[in-house]
């Protein structure tokens, strides 16, 4: 069995301008990651994505762009129980995840929003971390859509 999911959202919004809010670290960090996201979204850059309510800047690797159809990341994985978990830890494994967001227009004028991660080994602890990651792309693509649609941050405390 492999250990992996996909979430989608519909964002009331065109395709561009909700590709540019996930690629742009400045529009990233208005709604997202709440401690900042230093590096634009290109094929092969490293960014830097940090969190208020998951303390410690962590690196995401850029394996591929596509304007306005696809970003695949490649991320540190987790084997253990999400930070936000009543006395959980993470723990750092030694290989990592890939994310793949896919962004497509549709006839409505409204952007659908894929998201799917998968790689990790399989074991109870990666169980956990990846329930915890959909947990959170879910909750990014809600942010996404309450921050485009409404200028509302969502995101902010919702962990902690």
């Amino acid at each position: 069995m492999e250990l992996k999911f996909r979430v989608a959202a519909r964002i009331s919004k065109p395709l561009d301008e909700v590709f540019e809010a996930v690629a742009d670290p400045k529009q990233l960090s208005e709604y997202f990651t709440t401690g900042g996201a230093k590096g634009r979204l290109e094929t092969g850059a490293t960014v830097t994505w940090d969190f208020h309510d998951f303390p410690g800047a962590f690196p995401v690797h850029v394996i591929e762009v596509v304007p306005n159809e696809r970003i695949v990341l490649r991320w540190q994985a987790n084997e253990g129980e999400a930070p936000n978990v009543e006395g959980g830890e993470m723990t750092e494994a030694d290989y990592e995840t890939t994310v793949t967001m896919n962004f497509k227009p549709l006839a409505d004028g409204r952007t659908l929003v894929e998201i799917a991660e998968e790689g990790w080994r399989f074991n109870q602890g990666a169980l956990g971390a990846s329930y915890g990651n959909c947990q959170g792309w879910s909750q990014m693509l809600c942010a996404l859509k309450a921050w485009l649609e409404h200028g509302i941050n969502i995101r902010l405390g919702m962990y902690k």
